[in-house]
């Protein structure tokens, strides 16, 4: 019986992380030759009325570079509006950002107030004031590219789409704290996948940071979400429209300031994705939603909420499988050499953490450390869960504001 439950978490572990990748690549090629998906119209001839939503609580900081880049932004001025969210914040954004306005910066507009009541509430409360057909959401710790707007607003062209998802970058820098490794790993793979689905069929919802939707799209979200771009663009999913996928529109941050503020948003991130999967479950109905429910079981409710536990699972079980039963007289030797190389696995992921937190990376640890590092999260944000502690104000990540971008 437990040879069976092992490699069942095998079977889980191999779909998740490429057996998926690989099947969903296929049946893109499969579409793309039977239905060559509607071609997308020049950037340059549909400019809609766009709002951007910032999100900026108590980022005074970044607030200056911020502005500097919505103003670069390659997108008609008169068509384009900022509305920042500053409910609670201590620092000044709103009273900086209101004398902009009062100068004459008429594209700003502020939605302060001195208490903050969490980013959903904010949100649902911004969203009041928006009046242009496409909004789109950020933050205002990231930077954009300068045809992201364009490159977004676009492809809503097409009545099919309610929903457009940019992409994630972490930016070069001279002395790169720990975590970086982690980002940018787990990022290149899954703008892979985000394109393959959306050639396909839909993004399996938004995880980037930057979303585009249709306003009379939106509804509101409860207050304590913590992943909100990811549940609002998978309801708008859940409607019939497609959410693309914008490779050419990304948000460039910084990384987390050490590997410990990484632990911290990565567990964060992890609780909001069990929340979701929960709040999401009635999309796991094959006769209701099809080829959507085909992709959010095998891209997250297997991805986010089983395959966590299976490395736990698999490493229990074979622990018990060295020991002889009564009728052997020695260790079966297969199942011995599996738990060793775990072991070495695991032993060189825990090497690989103590040498991050000293500010040493050696590359042939990164793998083992990334694989270990994002699971353990996992079922930390499990537990978090499971135990109701969110909030819905998101926890503040220290990121490397004090570390030059490297620009060649």
């Amino acid at each position: 019986m437990l040879h069976y439950l092992l490699f069942l978490c095998l079977g889980i572990l191999a779909y998740t992380y490429a057996g998926y990748g690989i099947l969903i690549t296929v049946l893109a090629k499969i579409r793309s030759l039977l239905k060559p998906a509607r071609s997308v119209i020049d950037g340059n001839t549909y400019t809609p009325q766009v709002t951007l939503l910032i999100r900026a609580h108590n980022k005074m900081t970044c607030l200056p570079a911020k502005l500097q880049n919505l103003y670069s932004l390659n997108y008609p001025a008169d068509k384009l509006s900022f509305l920042f969210m500053t409910e609670g914040s201590t620092d000044g954004s709103t009273d900086w950002l209101e004398s902009l306005r009062d100068d004459g910066a008429q594209q700003i507009m502020v939605q302060g107030g001195s208490k903050q009541g969490g980013n959903i509430p904010s949100v649902n409360r911004a969203m009041k004031y928006v009046t242009s057909p496409i909004v789109i959401f950020c933050d205002a710790t990231t930077q954009l590219n300068s045809l992201a707007i364009r490159n977004l607003a676009r492809h809503f062209q097409d009545e099919r789409i309610g929903a457009a998802v940019g992409e994630k970058r972490i930016g070069n820098y001279l002395h790169e704290p720990a975590g970086v490794w982690g980002e940018r790993l787990y990022g290149t793979y899954e703008s892979y996948l985000n394109r393959q689905d959306a050639q396909f069929h839909t993004v399996v919802g938004a995880t980037s940071g930057l979303l585009a939707i249709r306003t009379a799209l939106y509804e509101p979200v409860q207050a304590d979400t913590l992943l909100d771009d990811f549940l609002i663009s998978m309801r708008i999913a859940g409607k019939g429209y497609r959410v693309t996928y914008e490779p050419d529109a990304y948000t460039l941050e910084r990384p987390p300031f050490s590997i410990e503020e990484e632990q911290k948003r990565t567990v964060s991130i992890a609780t909001g994705r069990f929340q979701s999967v929960i709040r999401l479950r009635h999309l796991v109905n094959i006769a209701c939603y099809g080829w959507l429910s085909f992709q959010f079981i095998s891209r997250r409710v297997l991805c986010w909420a089983v395959a966590p536990f299976c490395l736990p699972i698999i490493w229990l079980i074979n622990l018990v499988l060295i020991f002889p039963g009564k009728s052997q007289t020695s260790l079966p030797l297969f199942w011995v050499i599996s738990f060793v190389i775990q072991c070495v696995f695991y032993g060189l992921a825990y090497t690989g953490y103590r040498l991050q937190q000293k500010g040493r990376r050696i590359k042939a640890l990164q793998l083992p450390l990334y694989i270990t590092f994002i699971n353990v999260c996992a079922i930390q944000g499990f537990v978090h869960f499971w135990r109701d502690k969110t909030s819905g104000i998101w926890k503040k990540t220290r990121r490397s504001n004090d570390i030059e971008l490297q620009t060649s």
